[in-house]
């Protein structure tokens, strides 16, 4: 067993890491495909349609995995960013600054997929609804997190900053989904919940599920392409890199 967690602990290093982020690429890109088309052609075309909402309410196959994708991601970015101060170990700040712009794109996702729902739902593209409002919070702390690590020239000193403000920023996730709950608001509750049945059709919940599983797998080869890219920018003095780029060429 200690032998086994030893062998886990080797791909901390960027070097050693970078391989076998490659070697998983492609598996996940494959997933990707897989769980996106299942997904897309249950939701578009075998799904029923909603009795209040008609087929309008079919945008919710992008919206919800959107959303639910934007708030794991913060939670993963901020778990790297944390192990990144409490060990100063130098994979951790890449994988955070690796998942900052793909949280972002899902939160943007999640806004604007929600202000395309909500028009011919609630009347307006807009109002400040308290999830609403505090997705828009999250989409600015992925943009703050993504400016204040370009703002500083020193990897290591971006890093550090950057886990601050992820870390001072996951108070937001708990008010994003317990909004609804807690105050009256326009924005529906859950359909989907760990602790009771499915409020909809079992075709409508497995188109869900298999975008959101598509969603989860773009998201983790997207940030693997990026952390490769990280990787060999800052270690690009190292005589491993040196030597990969001699293979190349």
């Amino acid at each position: 067993m200690n032998n086994r967690i030893i062998n886990w602990f080797k791909f901390a290093s960027p070097q050693t890491f970078y391989p076998l982020a490659g070697k998983m690429i492609p598996w996940f890109w494959a997933l990707t495909a897989l769980f996106g088309i299942a997904g897309l052609y249950i939701g578009f075309f075998v799904a029923p349609t909603d009795a209040q909402q008609g087929e309008g309410y079919r945008i919710i196959f992008i919206h919800v995995p959107a959303s639910w994708m934007s708030m794991f991601i913060y939670l993963v970015m901020a778990f790297w960013a944390a192990l990144g101060l409490g060990f100063n170990t130098r994979l951790s700040g890449m994988m955070a600054s690796a998942l900052a712009p793909t949280g972002a794109l899902m939160a943007f996702l999640s806004l604007w997929t929600g202000a395309l729902w909500g028009k011919p739902m609630w009347g307006t593209w807009w109002v400040w609804d308290a999830r609403l409002t505090s997705e828009l919070i999250l989409f600015f702390l992925y943009i703050g997190f993504i400016a204040l690590q370009s703002a500083i020239d020193d990897p290591r000193r971006a890093d550090k900053a950057g886990a601050v403000l992820a870390l001072v920023g996951v108070v937001n996730i708990p008010i994003i989904y317990f909004s609804v709950k807690w105050w009256n608001t326009l924005h529906q509750g859950a359909s989907v919940s760990l602790t009771r049945s499915p409020s909809m059709a079992q075709t409508m919940l497995w188109g869900m599920l298999l975008m959101a599983l598509a969603f989860w797998m773009y998201s983790i080869a997207v940030s693997l392409a990026r952390v490769r890219a990280i990787i060999l920018e800052r270690e690009r003095h190292a005589g491993w890199v040196a030597d990969l780029e001699e293979v190349r060429s």
